[in-house]
């Protein structure tokens, strides 16, 4: 499954050129994985409550069409890889709803407590890995 988050370019997230600043596509990703996540019927804030964190290990960000300011940024999300200790989501952003993508990535997390010690989701955070099932069943593979 794939959800879609689309938030207007803000002047504040370019360059002098009008082009959006490599930087602000991490913060994009985090838009899109927090949404992917609701809506699954789950929250951030509702995870770390139960004291599972979901840091960021790793980063990738491909650039095939800059965007500028006054674009709809249209923030494609999915879950590639479900893991009990990890769990990688891959993002396209576009300008246009089936136009094609004008940046890629994927962000690769692991499961921690509290203290941002790895942990097995299904182990230690038994209700949370039930509640994530649902997510992970849709992971695509990719």
């Amino acid at each position: 499954m794939t959800t879609e988050t689309r938030f207007p370019v803000r002047y504040a997230e370019t360059d002098q050129m009008g082009i959006v600043h490599h930087s602000v596509y991490a913060v994009w990703f985090e838009c899109g994985r927090t949404e992917h996540i609701r809506a699954f019927g789950l929250t951030y804030d509702g995870m770390e409550k139960t004291g599972a964190m979901l840091p960021l290990l790793k980063l990738t960000c491909n650039f095939y069409r800059p965007m500028f300011f006054g674009e709809t940024a249209i923030v494609k999300t999915r879950l590639i890889k479900a893991g009990k200790t990890r769990v990688v989501f891959g993002y396209s952003v576009h300008a246009t709803p089936d136009g094609p993508p004008c940046t890629t990535g994927t962000t690769e997390h692991a499961w921690t407590d509290r203290a941002l010690k790895p942990v097995n989701l299904s182990r230690h955070y038994p209700d949370l890995f039930s509640k994530m099932s649902v997510m992970y069943e849709n992971a695509t593979g990719e």
